[in-house]
């Protein structure tokens, strides 16, 4: 990736202090299908900026946006940047980057953090007290009153779904994704796709890109998985169809089902990296 504007004055990070409309356009040569820059976001479990990037490994890497001198970031959380890939190591130069998972107040420190990365931390904590204080964040599940290090409890409005070997996201919770078969009377069904007398599928803590090998930090997300299911049971939440409506062959919709493929990097304020409190589950590494 090629940009027309200037380099001049820019941040170590590669970032520019001042704002400017780049023309950007996608080498020939990109082993991804996006524009090989930051794709800027915040952390729902914390609130604080984040840059998402792809890994060496084709999997989105959420790193803290700015670099950090070398020294003060042990070897094994070290990563670079370079053609708009991050890899999970220095680059031999005095400045690094860092995941953000790393830091992430909201998060259980991952090991002993030096005194550098640590008050790096408590600044981070403070935006996030800030931004609760303010009002202008509030995690999922959380009340904004609510302490601070208390985890929040996952309780995705946009759940990631396993099924018929793709991965889905869904425009509604688990309990709410409705029937979209039309009735008799000509208005749609009023009734749930998740049925009290049908098999359930189980929520998982699963690789993020199933079928990869993970890279450091492993990224583990929460899914619904469906995998387990008879086929035909599959093909009717597919359809997003109740029991009674998937019996019948001839039956129309009102409306379309609603399953949008999820993309990792275009989707990732939707990823919950937690289990819905009171769930049955099962880790999934595949």
């Amino acid at each position: 990736m090629r940009s027309t504007h200037t380099p001049s004055g820019r941040l170590r990070d590669s970032s520019s202090p001042w704002h400017h409309h780049h023309a950007l356009r996608l080498a020939t040569d990109s082993p991804t299908h996006l524009l090989r820059t930051a794709q800027g976001g915040t952390c729902g479990d914390c609130g604080n900026h984040v840059h998402w990037y792809w890994s060496i490994e084709h999997q989105p890497i959420c790193l803290h946006p700015h670099e950090l001198p070398a020294a003060a970031v042990p070897e094994v959380h070290r990563w670079h940047i370079g053609g708009g890939i991050a890899y999970p190591a220095g680059d031999g130069s005095s400045w690094c980057r860092i995941t953000h998972r790393t830091l992430c107040p909201a998060l259980d420190t991952p090991r002993p953090l030096t005194q550098h990365l640590a008050r790096l931390r408590q600044h981070l904590a403070l935006e996030t007290r800030r931004r609760l204080d303010a009002g202008s964040f509030t995690p999922p599940g959380r009340e904004p009153s609510a302490g601070f290090r208390t985890l929040p409890l996952c309780q995705p409005a946009r759940p990631v779904v396993d099924l018929l070997g793709s991965r889905y996201l869904a425009t509604q919770p688990i309990a709410e994704i409705r029937c979209v078969a039309r009735t008799r009377r000509h208005t749609r069904c009023l009734h749930r796709v998740l049925a009290p007398r049908k098999p359930h599928g189980i929520w998982r803590l699963t690789a993020l890109l199933p079928g990869r090998p993970p890279v450091l930090p492993a990224v583990e997300i929460a899914v619904y998985d469906l995998g387990d299911l008879a086929h035909a049971e599959q093909q009717r939440w597919r359809a997003q169809h109740c029991p009674t409506h998937a019996l019948i062959p001839e039956v129309t919709d009102v409306v379309p089902e609603s399953w949008e493929i999820f993309d990792p990097l275009l989707h990732h304020q939707h990823t919950a990296t937690r289990l819905p409190a009171g769930r049955t589950w099962h880790r999934r590494r595949g």
